[in-house]
């Protein structure tokens, strides 16, 4: 299945929020929705959700018009939206049958992902007697429980000690194996250039750079060694400024072309002991930095 938003426009009133957005989402695979505050990632995943229409684009599967009929969703806000004094397993049982799932099916379901995520302790308790962490799973059963086409995940690892960070992982990974759609919305890089093959980077309501990934990394001129050595001063004063030191002690060697690269790791593994050199290439936070400030780049 590949999901996806065509030329949206929104505005709200005389504010216009997003202007000709288009990404596409495929199944089995993690798209990351990338953008500073108030670039219009939340407007376009309510879009994409239904939870009201774009003034103009349109949202399609496999190229035609999307039935949310048969198209379903589970949604992890950012903002929580559970009822604190209620017993968890009845509104978690509650917004599954609100998925259309029957009664039964909806317990057992819920039953399986309490166990899931180690939470069944909690089965009859209410929310606010719960951390923050643990609030947090059960939130994102509410996204799970009804077996959706499409998981979207905005901040998921907020509030989550590394214990269950990483066994959110380990369900992220299960549900991209099922061959579902998990679109990440985060500020988390770590977390997205793990899980993403592709992604978007909204810049006030304009998509400024969408693709895979590992294509937007290899387009980055490569031009820059990494070198990880005992011997750092002496390369670096070999090289002088076209040598930096990176906060971990890694040297930054830049090249005056491309082409030097080979003769230049050449050079350094014959002359210093080296015991790691690579090429340069950004990571997803130098990205984002670059495409999602004040002033969108241009093509």
């Amino acid at each position: 299945m590949i999901l996806e938003l065509k030329n949206i426009e929104k505005s709200f009133g005389e504010k216009k929020v997003l202007t000709g957005v288009s990404f596409k989402a495929e199944s089995g695979k993690a798209f990351g929705l990338l953008g500073r505050n108030g670039a219009g990632k939340t407007t376009a995943i309510r879009i994409l959700m239904n939870v009201f229409p774009a003034n103009s684009g349109d949202v399609l599967v496999d190229g035609q018009p999307i039935d949310y009929n048969k198209v379903g969703f589970g949604y992890l806000p950012e903002e929580r939206g559970l009822y604190p004094k209620k017993l968890i397993i009845d509104q978690l049982t509650y917004f599954a049958e609100l998925k259309g799932m029957s009664r039964k099916s909806a317990v057992k379901s819920v039953d399986y992902w309490l166990g899931r995520l180690g939470m069944t302790e909690y089965r009859n308790k209410r929310l606010d007697t719960l951390s923050k962490g643990n609030q947090q799973k059960i939130q994102l059963i509410t996204a799970l429980a009804h077996d959706p086409n499409v998981v979207i995940l905005d901040e998921p690892f907020s509030g989550l000690d590394p214990v269950n960070a990483m066994l959110l992982k380990d369900v992220v990974k299960e549900q991209i194996a099922k061959g579902k759609i998990v679109l990440f919305s985060s500020h988390q890089m770590s977390y997205i250039e793990e899980f993403c093959d592709s992604i978007a980077i909204l810049n006030n309501g304009v998509v400024a750079l969408h693709g895979d990934l590992h294509d937007i990394k290899r387009d980055y001129p490569r031009d820059r060694l990494v070198v990880r050595t005992e011997t750092p001063d002496a390369i670096a004063a070999d090289f002088g400024d076209a040598c930096t030191v990176t906060e971990g002690g890694d040297l930054i060697i830049r090249l005056s072309d491309p082409s030097q690269k080979k003769a230049v790791m050449a050079r350094l593994v014959e002359t210093y002991d080296i015991d790691e050199i690579k090429v340069y290439e950004p990571s997803l936070n130098d990205i984002f930095v670059e495409y999602a400030s004040n002033a969108t780049k241009e093509d």
